[in-house]
């Protein structure tokens, strides 16, 4: 036996609960992995400790002082504890050193609700201020980008600000000066703006009211908000966020009902961050929303009657054996389930060899997260078997009898008027999107249709990997999701009535899927 192998777990114990973790875990780690919360300002899992707020002390038996728990590694027989008399009152310490200069800022600060110094002060303060000074002035509304503002009179110094400029973008815009009481985070140069694809992170990395996000500033109060979990459809990354809408009062209505987005931490895609297109351009959640269908000719109908009507115009051309003057536009923007259910339908059932793809022209990428790509399905389409044939208004105008487009893009690739003129040749059109245009009272019947935010499915993001997702808010109107309108447009075709009554969700879909293409099962996140 050799004495030298090294040990890779180590028994430890934590508030006198015994515990097996990794040799060179933290004890931050090792009590979160157990489910002690410690509190913490400077503390963040992207970046490397470095101790500075003094708010994670802990007592470990043996030590003659306190120690912090981010940057202390544990070792056989280590015996912490989280909540002892002596570790709660270096605790209110730290937070009466804190609040020493702070304002009392907290009926009109935006980070009321979510703020770190707020919970903590509940838990571990509630003390008569013993500071009879008068507080520091600095400045309060200190532009450091587009969205946002500091408040030097809030900040605690955590230096997470100044770590994510250094460390994740490498822009390095801010950095920490002068020392003591008169120690501050700023900008290098005065006037200077923090200016990257990524500055809306700093806001949320704030664990206090300092940096704020000038897009939700004064807008709401956070526990007025509702959270969901989704994916951002702005470009092939696939990043997980978390959408946070108001739902509204009785007495009066809001202006919208998006007010928010935040990154949630995916390792496999997007780590804890997201980019500020993917932060700030939730407009088309709530801005040219189509929220009711269209006929030309006659009185809407209802989803009912609307696939009814498609489905006849199809069948019709079927007994005519015209299915060959069938056209179909499709986008990447569809979840993986609508992509498959689409070839299920248009390619294998029904045999139409003119199938389309209108996705938008592609955008600037960097080196962190934003691809060029401008949809979020991409790979996912990839698999699935589609070649991305772009769209051919010559055959279309010449070889097509009935006309289906889904998605937005199909005027990004092509001008209106050479549209128009198109569907002036085409004796049935349909358009399937979620958003209002001048197409939508052009076409015979437009159906709106839900965005990822209000759907369930998956989508596959430029690196492979499958995710999954729920609806975050409640679809808007009469819009459905594309996988529910083709499930019952193939249902109504009753070529295989039996396969599509099958399908009653998203999930359903995406089984049988898999067992056609593995790759989805392979990857799925």
């Amino acid at each position: 036996m050799n004495p030298k192998i090294e040990r890779t777990m180590v028994n430890i114990y934590i508030d006198d609960k015994e515990i097996e973790v990794k040799e060179g875990t933290t004890v931050f780690h090792a009590a979160q992995g157990a489910g002690i919360s410690i509190p913490h300002f400077c503390y963040h899992p992207a970046f490397a400790p470095e101790g500075t707020c003094r708010m994670c002390l802990v007592e470990i038996e043996g030590m003659p002082k306190l120690e912090l728990a981010c940057s202390t590694q544990v070792r056989e027989g280590m015996k912490i504890y989280t909540q002892s008399e002596r570790v709660r009152e270096g605790r209110m310490g730290v937070l009466e050193f804190l609040l020493a200069e702070h304002p009392l800022d907290c009926p009109i600060c935006d980070q009321a609700g979510d703020c770190k110094l707020q919970d903590y002060y509940e838990e571990y303060g509630l003390y008569d201020s013993r500071f009879s000074e008068t507080k520091d002035r600095r400045e309060k509304k200190v532009r450091l980008g587009k969205y946002l503002l500091h408040d030097q009179e809030r900040c605690v110094l955590c230096r997470r600000c100044v770590r994510f400029l250094r460390d994740v973008t490498g822009t390095g815009e801010m950095g920490v000066f002068e020392r003591g009481g008169h120690t501050e985070v700023n900008t290098y140069e005065e006037g200077q703006e923090v200016d990257n694809n990524y500055s809306g992170n700093l806001a949320q990395l704030c664990p206090v009211g300092a940096i704020t996000d000038t897009d939700f500033r004064f807008q709401t109060r956070s526990w007025f908000l509702e959270e969901g979990e989704s994916i951002c459809p702005l470009c092939s990354r696939g990043c997980r966020i978390s959408i946070q809408s108001h739902p509204g009062f009785e007495r009066f209505q809001l202006p919208k009902r998006v007010y928010r987005i935040k990154a949630v931490d995916n390792p496999k895609v997007n780590g804890p961050w997201i980019c500020d297109r993917g932060r700030y351009g939730y407009a088309y959640l709530d801005e040219g929303r189509a929220t009711r269908i269209l006929k030309k000719d006659g009185p809407a109908p209802d989803w009912p009657k609307a696939i009814a009507w498609v489905s006849e115009r199809i069948l019709r051309l079927k007994y005519r054996t015209r299915l060959g003057r069938i056209s179909v536009i499709l986008t990447s923007r569809l979840t993986n389930e609508e992509l498959f259910l689409a070839k299920k339908i248009f390619k294998e059932d029904l045999g139409v060899g003119r199938i389309f793809f209108a996705d938008p022209p592609p955008g600037e990428d960097d080196d962190l997260l934003l691809t060029s790509d401008r949809t979020p399905n991409l790979k996912g389409a990839e698999e699935i078997g589609w070649d991305f044939a772009p769209v051919d208004m010559e055959t279309l105008n010449r070889e097509t009898d009935l006309l289906l487009v889904f998605g937005p893009d199909f005027e990004a690739v092509h001008s209106l008027s050479d549209i128009m003129g198109c569907f002036a040749q085409i004796e049935t059109t349909v358009l399937v999107t979620p958003f209002e245009g001048e197409l939508n009272t052009q076409v015979d019947l437009f159906l709106p249709v839900a965005p990822v935010a209000e759907k369930a499915g998956s989508l596959t993001n430029t690196d492979g990997v499958v995710q999954s997702f729920t609806p975050a808010l409640p679809a808007l109107g009469n819009s459905r999701a594309e996988w529910s309108f083709l499930v019952d447009l193939g249902k109504a075709l009753d070529l295989k009535f039996q396969y599509y009554s099958r399908f009653m969700s998203p999930e359903i879909v995406f089984q049988e899927m898999t067992g056609e293409i593995p790759f989805f099962e392979n990857n799925r996140e």
